[in-house]
């Protein structure tokens, strides 16, 4: 019992970010093996969202230990994904930092909803996607989006957009 009433206490402090799913992906971040992980509490409003309900706070605590399961349960991926921002940018990168520092050979990847890269994410991903869904313009592998996919390689950014148009 009081076990459990510290671990609350501890997850309220930290405000960890909330995952819904995750699911083993080959697309998403090119060349990589991708655990992709829904983060939920999305404070975007985009018209014609595929996954509104990822606007509530839904899901499970993302802490240190659920990454570790998640992990242990998908050897073989090399890149780990938020799909998401989530509303506390602080704690989604620290999970992204941890990431980093446990498991050195798996890249870091955000979906992000922001039209720029925010400076904290150039310290500890890998892979930033920016923009918000705009249906009109579509997704990234369509010449039209709005949304870029950016490769971090100390601290510099490299658009790497084209490589989801050399699919099609």
């Amino acid at each position: 019992m009081k076990q459990d009433r510290l671990k609350n206490i501890q997850d309220i402090m930290h405000d960890y970010p909330k995952y819904v799913d995750s699911k083993v992906v080959f697309e998403e971040i090119p060349d990589c093996v991708t655990l992709a992980v829904t983060i939920s509490n999305c404070p975007f409003r985009c018209k014609g969202c595929h996954s509104d309900y990822l606007r509530k706070n839904v899901g499970d605590n993302l802490t240190n230990e659920a990454i570790d399961d998640l992990l242990s349960k998908n050897k073989g991926v090399n890149c780990f994904l938020f799909l998401g921002d989530g509303l506390n940018i602080d704690s989604l990168c620290d999970r992204a930092f941890y990431i980093k520092n446990k498991y050195p050979s798996i890249k870091t990847a955000v979906y992000s909803g922001y039209d720029y890269i925010i400076s904290e994410y150039k310290e500890v991903f890998d892979y930033v996607k920016t923009g918000k869904w705009i249906e009109s313009k579509g997704p990234l592998h369509v010449k039209t989006t709005n949304q870029r996919l950016f490769k971090i390689v100390d601290g510099i950014q490299e658009d790497i957009t084209y490589k989801f148009w050399q699919r099609i």
